[in-house]
């Protein structure tokens, strides 16, 4: 017996993350063309406060790959890259604007309680923070919308730990788990998109909804994902992949994006099953080509 074969119309994220390379005329760019050209149905950001983040040796410390700082230090790279909140709420009123949904994943609580005062329809935990109960609670608590958690680096009884905690404290229903391997970019034998089936088997019933955010190369595998249950599609956007930065690498460009969206919008028409024997673009042929087009009635 095929299960649950009423797909609903993918969802796709275009994470901007830092890409913008802290220029903020450039993020505004980027949302445009995502939105504009790409057809993104949701733009993300990142908000990090890299002093509540880093200890003080890892705040002083070189960046691991000079070549994509954006400062003396570790922690003056990740400032460099920061946006203010009232920065973040232009860009919040620039989506609304153009009629794609803002996001913005939170790292700390500090980002947390910035972002959650713009009232955005939906705010992500990044796999870093996935077992970090405290925050997790404080969104929970002070956020009502759709709350988008990326696991990545976290164990299966760890997955478990965190659907528990959310059906505690009555907000399930308003959870979206992603799929995701944390590396930059992963390799597609690193992806175990069946990930997404447990996930499905598991936790389809209890929580809102369930996603995939890939860090791969190219767009080969996210109608995989998307089929095997995932309606929410996220990915690193690019203008440049050459730009300096570590995440350029696993991101898309405009024309990648673009074609991903397609692909997926294609795939979504195309999973149906048939309503009727004869299909309506069928019937020409079938008066012209079948063996016995004289002996049936097709109108």
């Amino acid at each position: 017996m095929i299960k649950n074969t009423n797909y609903e119309k993918p969802k796709v994220i275009a994470e901007i993350g830092c890409n913008h390379k802290g220029d903020f005329e450039i993020a505004k760019q980027m949302i445009n063309i995502a939105k504009v050209y790409c057809g993104a149905n949701i733009v993300k950001f990142q908000k990090r406060t890299p002093k509540e983040l880093l200890t003080p040796e890892e705040y002083n410390a070189p960046h691991p790959n000079p070549r994509n700082s954006y400062g003396d230090t570790y922690g003056e790279h990740r400032e460099f890259l920061e946006f203010t909140r009232e920065q973040h709420k232009e860009l919040l009123d620039y989506c609304k604007e153009l009629g794609v949904i803002y996001s913005c994943s939170v790292w700390d609580f500090t980002s947390a309680k910035e972002i959650i005062s713009l009232n955005p329809e939906m705010i992500k935990i990044p796999s870093a923070n996935s077992t970090n109960f405290k925050l997790l609670k404080y969104i929970i608590d002070n956020y009502n919308g759709k709350i988008h958690l990326s696991i990545g680096m976290t164990s299966k009884k760890e997955v478990d730990s965190i659907i528990d905690f959310f059906v505690k404290n009555n907000r399930n229903k308003d959870l979206v788990i992603y799929h995701c391997t944390s590396a930059y970019p992963v390799e597609f034998k690193d992806t175990n998109l069946l990930e997404i089936l447990f996930l499905k088997e598991n936790y389809e019933e209890i929580i809102d909804s369930i996603g995939f955010s890939g860090h791969h190369k190219g767009i080969a595998i996210d109608i995989a994902a998307y089929t095997l249950g995932a309606q929410w599609i996220e990915r690193h956007f690019t203008l440049d992949r050459t730009w300096k930065g570590t995440d350029h690498a696993a991101s898309l460009e405009p024309d990648g994006l673009r074609k991903l969206i397609r692909d997926l919008n294609a795939t979504y028409e195309a999973l149906k099953f048939k309503k009727v024997d004869y299909l309506d673009v069928e019937i020409p042929q079938m008066e012209k080509l079948r063996w016995d087009r004289n002996n049936i009635k097709l109108r």
